[in-house]
C-alpha cells in the first residue's frame, strides 16, 4: 500500500507540469490572436499556400511548355499563323471582297463608262408584262 501514495504523487507532479505547460501554450495562442483574428490567419494562410501552389504549378507548365516549343517549332509556327488568321479573318475578307468588286468594276467599267458619257441609261426589261 505504501506504494500507491508515492505513484499518487508523482502522478500529480506529471498532472501538474502538463497543465502548466497547456496554459502557457493557452495563453500565448490568446496574445497572438489579440494581434491578429482567426479569419484573417485562416484567408492569408489559405491564400499563401493557394498562391504558392498556383505559382509552382504555373512555373513547371512554363517549362514544359518551353520544353515543347523548342522540340516543334515548326507546328508552333503553323499554330500561330492559322490563329493570326483566324483574328484577321474579317479585314481579309473584306479586302479580298474588294478585290473582288474592284475586279468586276474593270470587266464592266468600259461599258458603263460608254453609258455614263452619254447620260443614257442601260435598258431594262419591262416589269408589268412577263409573257
Amino acid at each position: 500500500m505504501t506504494s500507491l501514495p508515492s505513484r499518487f504523487v508523482e502522478d500529480r507532479a506529471l498532472r501538474d507540469a502538463a497543465r502548466a505547460v497547456i496554459e502557457e501554450d493557452i495563453s500565448r495562442i490568446r496574445a497572438s490572436l489579440g494581434q491578429q483574428g482567426v479569419a484573417s490567419r485562416v484567408s492569408s494562410s489559405v491564400g499563401s499556400s493557394i498562391s504558392g501552389r498556383v505559382r509552382a504549378g504555373a512555373s513547371d507548365v512554363l517549362e514544359q511548355a518551353k520544353q515543347q516549343a523548342s522540340d516543334h517549332r515548326g507546328v508552333l509556327a503553323v499554330l500561330i499563323g492559322a490563329i493570326m488568321l483566324w483574328l484577321m479573318r474579317g479585314p481579309l475578307l473584306a479586302l479580298m471582297d474588294g478585290e473582288e468588286e474592284d475586279a468586276q468594276n474593270d470587266g464592266k467599267g468600259e461599258d458603263a463608262g460608254a453609258d455614263a458619257g452619254t447620260g443614257a441609261e442601260p435598258a431594262r426589261a419591262p416589269e408589268g408584262d412577263l409573257q
